[in-house]
C-alpha cells in the first residue's frame, strides 16, 4: 500500500507539501498541487482520514439531519449538498429526526459525538431545544428549507437557505382566481413550521389580490404528509359550500389530497381544479397534468453546503440568509388548456444578514 513518503517521492517534492494539498493548510503552487494529485492517483494512494483529523482537528464529515428523506423533495436537496460535498472532500453523515423536536435533538446530538465538521439541518416546528444544543457547543450549522427566528439577540447567528414561499402562493391562488373561482381552499402544512406560515401568507395574499374574502374554514391543515391531507381534504369538501379549487402546499399532501378526491369519485378538473406546491418527477404524468410551483431544491442543497463550508473557513463572518426564487410550471389540473411547459427560472435572489 502506498504511502504519503511514496506519494513525495514520486511528486519530487516534501512529505510536508503532500501534506498541505491534502490538508488545504497552506497555499500550494498549482503545478506542485497537480504533481501531487498525479502522484496520488497513479499509486492508488489513500490517505489516513482517521489520522490526518487528529492533525488538523478536522473529520472531514457533515451531519445532514433532514426529515422525510424518501420525500422527492429532500431527496434532491440531499443531491445538492452530497455533490458540493463530494467536490470538496467531505463525507455525509445523515439523520431523519423525523420533524419531532426531541428525537431532532437527539440525532444532532449523536452527530455532534461523531465530531461531524458542521451540520446542515432541516429544523422541526420547534427548534428551541435544537437551537439551544447547538448554540451551547458552538456547532456551525446551516438551517434549510425552513427557516427559524433567533430566540434573542445574543444567541449565535445560523446561515439558512430556503426557497421563496409567500409570492409563489400568491400566484396559484390569483390563477385560479383569474380562472374565475371564488371558493379556493389551501391544505396547508404542520402549524409551526415557517414554511407552511408562509404559504398561509401567500394564500391570504392571493385572496385580496383577486378582491376575494378570507375564509377560515377553507383552510385545512395536512400536517405536511399524505394521510393527514386527505382527511384534511375530505373535511373541504363536506362543507355546505365546498371550495371549486384548491391549493396543496407541498408534494406529499398534494397525493393525499387527489386521493380524496378520487374516494369521491370527483375528476380534476372538471369538478375541481387543483394547484400544488412542489412540482415533482411524475407530476406530468397524471391526467390532467398538475400545475405547479417547482422548488430549486438541488440548488438548496448546494446552498446550504456552500455556506457551510464558507462558515468552517470564516468562523466569526455574519450570518446569511439566502432565499431562492420558485418557477410557477402550467400545466393543466387548473382547468387551462395544454401548453408546452416553459418554467421561468429566475436568478437566485439573496436577503440581508440574521443575528
Amino acid at each position: 500500500m502506498a504511502t504519503m513518503v511514496d506519494v513525495a517521492r514520486s511528486a519530487g517534492v516534501s512529505v510536508a507539501t503532500v501534506s498541505h494539498v491534502l490538508n488545504d493548510t497552506r497555499p500550494v503552487l498549482p503545478d506542485t498541487r497537480q504533481a501531487v494529485l498525479t502522484a496520488i492517483e497513479e499509486l492508488g494512494y489513500t490517505p489516513n482520514t482517521l489520522a490526518r483529523s487528529l492533525v488538523t482537528s478536522r473529520t472531514r464529515s457533515i451531519g445532514l439531519a433532514v426529515s422525510a428523506i424518501s420525500n422527492p423533495y429532500f431527496t434532491e436537496i440531499l443531491q445538492g449538498v452530497e455533490a458540493g460535498a463530494l467536490e470538496h472532500g467531505y463525507s455525509l453523515l445523515i439523520a431523519d429526526p423525523h420533524d419531532d423536536p426531541e428525537h431532532e435533538r437527539k440525532v444532532v446530538q449523536l452527530l455532534h459525538e461523531r465530531r461531524v465538521d458542521g451540520m446542515i439541518v432541516a429544523p422541526s416546528a420547534d427548534p428551541d431545544a435544537l437551537v439551544a444544543y447547538l448554540g451551547r457547543h458552538s456547532v456551525p450549522t446551516v438551517f434549510l428549507d425552513r427557516v427559524v427566528e433567533a430566540p434573542s439577540a445574543d444567541a449565535p447567528p445560523f446561515d439558512q437557505v430556503c426557497a421563496e414561499n409567500v409570492e409563489p402562493t400568491a400566484q396559484l391562488v390569483t390563477h385560479l382566481a383569474g380562472l374565475g373561482h371564488r371558493r379556493i381552499g389551501l391544505v396547508a402544512g404542520l402549524p409551526g413550521l415557517s414554511t407552511t406560515r408562509e404559504r398561509i401568507t401567500g394564500y391570504r395574499y392571493g385572496l385580496a389580490a383577486a378582491g376575494l374574502p378570507y375564509d377560515e374554514r377553507l383552510l385545512a391543515h395536512g400536517d405536511s404528509e399524505s394521510a393527514a391531507a386527505e382527511r384534511a381534504t375530505a373535511k373541504l369538501l363536506s362543507l355546505a359550500a365546498p371550495p371549486t379549487a384548491l391549493v396543496t402546499a407541498n408534494n406529499a399532501m398534494t397525493i393525499g389530497a387527489l386521493r380524496a378526491l378520487r374516494e369521491r369519485g370527483l375528476a380534476v378538473p372538471g369538478d375541481l381544479a387543483l394547484c400544488c406546491f412542489d412540482d415533482f418527477a411524475w407530476a406530468d404524468l397524471f391526467e390532467p397534468r398538475l400545475t405547479a410551483i417547482a422548488q430549486p431544491s438541488r440548488d438548496i442543497g448546494a446552498h446550504a453546503l456552500r455556506l457551510l463550508l464558507d462558515r468552517l473557513a470564516a468562523p466569526d463572518r455574519p450570518a446569511q440568509v439566502l432565499r431562492l426564487p420558485c418557477a410557477f410550471v402550467h400545466r393543466t389540473s387548473c382547468g387551462c388548456p395544454d401548453q408546452p411547459e416553459q418554467p421561468d427560472q429566475p436568478e437566485q435572489s439573496q436577503k440581508g444578514n440574521i443575528s
